[in-house]
């Protein structure tokens, strides 16, 4: 599904945000990218769907180069591909329909978009996907009427609506409370099972990366320094990631004082 070819980016300035990367990612992984703040998870992440281009190497998206596109290609690429930012990315005076419907840009003309002119199967998609993450009743509410959670459960609606094949979703629950951040975790987990789409999801929390993904990629300074089941994914491994040992009683300690992202305990 996802293929990562000796990729590196490399900033203004000599910054390297990812060194030779080298993954394969199959159709129906629930992948959790963990690591410091600067790591690049966010780098790795936005250049799959070519929010960022990448300085060498070549990325596939279903045995297609996304790093090669342009034009009706690159849109036909980027239509399988469902993006959620930790930000939400909606439009803030539009109602919740209308931002579910914006999954649907990519099938139309720029026209029929500019005044929402969508056909009813689209607004019955966009229902549809409203539903499966449990807050329909909101279809018709302004977007900054909505908590942060329903806001997020709307970004997820609308790559539902999208019919992506793959969702990257950047930080999604970063900004919101534990009881939240377990319902917007459940309905991603849910689709990824449910619609068999291949997620892929940028975490600070450990509990969470082992709760939810299926296997953990963690990065350091640009490169890959562990990818493996979460089975294989213990404390030792975390910390190797992180960049220092962690004495098991200090982890206890801080773990039962709140502390639940391992970049926090690792400070």
């Amino acid at each position: 599904m996802i293929e990562l070819r000796n990729v590196s980016k490399t900033y203004p300035g000599g910054t390297k945000g990812l060194d030779q990367i080298n993954l394969k990612i199959d159709k129906g992984e629930f992948v959790a990218i963990v690591g410091l703040s600067g790591a690049g998870k966010s780098t790795l992440l936005r250049s799959m769907n070519r929010l960022h281009d990448i300085s060498e190497g070549d990325i596939l998206i279903g045995g297609k180069s996304i790093t090669k596109a342009s034009g009706k290609e690159l849109r036909m690429i980027r239509r399988d591909i469902g993006m959620i930012f930790q930000s939400f990315n909606l439009v803030k005076r539009s109602s919740v329909l209308r931002n579910v419907l914006a999954g649907r840009v990519g099938y139309h003309s720029t026209l029929r978009t500019l005044f929402c002119a969508f056909p009813k199967e689209d607004v019955e998609l966009a229902f549809q996907a409203l539903n499966r993450v449990n807050i329909v009743e909101k279809a018709y509410a302004r977007a900054d009427e909505l908590s942060g959670g329903q806001q997020q459960r709307v970004a997820i609606a609308r790559v539902l609506a999208q019919e992506a094949k793959i969702v990257l979703a950047d930080e999604p629950v970063a900004s919101l409370d534990p009881l939240t951040t377990k319902q917007v975790m459940d309905d991603l987990k849910r689709i990824n099972v449910e619609l068999d789409i291949t997620t892929i999801v940028n975490l600070h929390f450990i509990d969470l990366a082992r709760q939810y993904a299926t296997r953990i990629i963690g990065l350091r300074a640009g490169k890959v320094v562990f990818d493996g089941p979460v089975s294989e994914a213990t404390d030792e491994r975390f910390a190797e990631i992180y960049g220092r040992p962690v004495d098991e009683d200090e982890l206890l300690e801080k773990k039962s004082a709140g502390h639940t992202a391992l970049e926090e305990i690792l400070q």
